[in-house]
C-alpha cells in the first residue's frame, strides 16, 4: 500500500508539472488583462517561471523516483497515471475560472504547442524513470 501511494504522489508531481505550464501558456491574455502588464511582460514571466519549474521538477521527480520508488519496472506506471490526475486539474481549473471574456481565449498556436508537448511528454517521464533506475548503486559486494 505505501508503494501504491508514493506511485500516485509522484504522478500527481508530474501532472502538476506539465499542467501549470500549459496553464500559463494558455492563459497569458487573462493574466495580462487582470493585472494590467503588457503582454510581453506576460509571456516572459510565465515563461521564466516554466522553465524554473521544468528545471526544480525534473530534479525533484529524479531525487523521488531514486529514493522512494526504488528502481522497480512498476516504476513505468507513471507514464499513465500521470494523464488521470492531469485531466482532473485541467476540468477544476476550468469549472473554477471559466472564461467569461471572449478576449482571454487562446491562439490556435498555443494549442498546437500544448498538443505537441502532451505528446512528447510521456517520452520525458519515460527518460526520468530510466536515468532515475539506473542511477542507483546497483553494486554487489561479493566475496572474494
Amino acid at each position: 500500500m505505501n508503494y501504491f501511494l508514493r506511485l500516485n504522489v509522484v504522478s500527481i508531481l508530474y501532472a502538476i508539472m506539465v499542467f501549470v505550464p500549459l496553464e500559463l501558456m494558455l492563459n497569458v491574455y487573462r493574466i495580462s488583462r487582470i493585472t494590467n502588464w503588457e503582454l510581453s511582460t506576460v509571456t516572459t514571466l510565465s515563461g521564466i517561471i516554466s522553465l524554473v519549474g521544468i528545471i526544480a521538477g525534473t530534479i525533484l521527480l529524479y531525487l523521488l523516483t531514486n529514493k522512494w520508488l526504488n528502481g522497480r519496472k512498476r516504476n513505468y506506471w507513471t507514464v499513465i497515471l500521470w494523464v488521470p490526475y492531469f485531466v482532473l486539474f485541467v476540468y477544476s481549473f476550468a469549472a473554477l475560472f471559466p472564461v467569461t471574456y471572449g478576449g482571454d481565449d487562446p491562439n490556435p498556436g498555443s494549442g498546437l504547442i500544448a498538443i505537441g508537448g502532451l505528446i512528447l511528454y510521456p517520452l520525458y517521464i519515460l527518460l526520468i524513470n530510466f536515468v532515475g533506475m539506473s542511477g542507483e548503486d546497483k553494486s554487489v559486494s561479493h566475496p572474494v
